[in-house]
This record gives structure tokens, C-alpha cells and sequence, in this order.
């Protein structure tokens, strides 16, 4: 890993790569599709940013690692959420944000995306989050 001289900057980026990587893995994607790991973190972070209220989007933020927090508020506008959205409708959002063919299914894509963060949140945040959702949606987190 290349330094960049500052060591917050270095442990974001290490963080954010382990996601990435997670992702790849889960996948099995080699490291040259990064773009598509990348894709699939910033499209299942929207949806969920979007369905959370702004309590707890702001909540779920502040554990993130810096670099993904910065993914994650990416065109963000806090007077437009929560978006109601139900199963199929949260799964259309990530499917509609994720610029490649998705290799099986998007409740995959979300499962697989969502496993690579929990490192990062704690229990009692996603419990919070998952009290947020709607039942369906809850359904098919890991």
C-alpha cells in the first residue's frame, strides 16, 4: 500500500480497501474490477443513506471510516429522506445505481456489500438500523 504521509488518510484508505476487497472476494472478482466493488459500496450505501432518517443516517455515518463516509453523504440531501421504500423498491435503487450487470441478484449484491461493513458498525447501531427498515428489506440483510 502506498503511504500518503498522513496517517488518518493511510488508515481510511487500508479500511476502505479491506471493504472493497471483501466485496471482490465474495464475488470473485479479481482486483483489476475494483470499480465494480466500488460501484456496488456506493449504490447499497445510497439506498440505505435514503430509506434511514437523518438522525440515523447521520448515526450510521459516524462510524463508517472516513473515506467511505464521504461515498456515502456523496450527493446526499437531508430534506428529500427518508424515501419510503419498501423491498422491491430498495433492491430497484441499487440496482438502478450499480453501472454493471449484476452477477446473480441484487438482495446478493446487498447481502454481500452490507457483510463487508458490519466490521464497522456496531451491534447496537445496527440493530438501530435494522429497527429503521421495513420488515421485508430486514428480510434479507445478513
Amino acid at each position: 500500500m502506498s503511504s500518503t504521509g498522513y496517517a488518518t488518510f493511510d488508515t481510511t484508505l487500508a479500511k476502505t480497501n479491506g471493504v472493497l476487497k471483501q466485496i471482490e472476494e465474495s464475488y470473485g472478482w479479481p482486483k483489476e474490477r475494483r470499480n465494480r466493488s466500488y460501484a456496488a459500496l456506493r449504490a447499497v450505501l445510497h439506498a440505505l443513506r435514503d430509506r434511514l432518517t437523518v438522525e440515523e443516517a447521520a448515526q450510521l455515518s459516524a462510524q463508517l471510516p472516513m473515506l467511505i463516509r464521504g461515498i456515502y453523504f456523496e450527493g446526499w440531501d437531508p430534506t428529500k429522506v427518508p424515501v419510503k421504500m419498501h423491498l422491491d423498491d430498495f433492491l430497484a435503487r441499487i440496482h438502478d445505481e450499480f453501472p454493471f450487470e449484476i452477477p446473480d441478484s441484487p438482495e446478493r449484491l446487498l447481502g454481500i456489500t452490507v457483510q463487508a461493513l458490519r466490521r464497522h458498525i456496531t451491534e447496537g447501531e445496527w440493530k438501530d438500523i435494522r429497527a429503521s427498515l421495513p420488515e421485508d428489506v430486514v428480510a434479507v440483510l445478513p
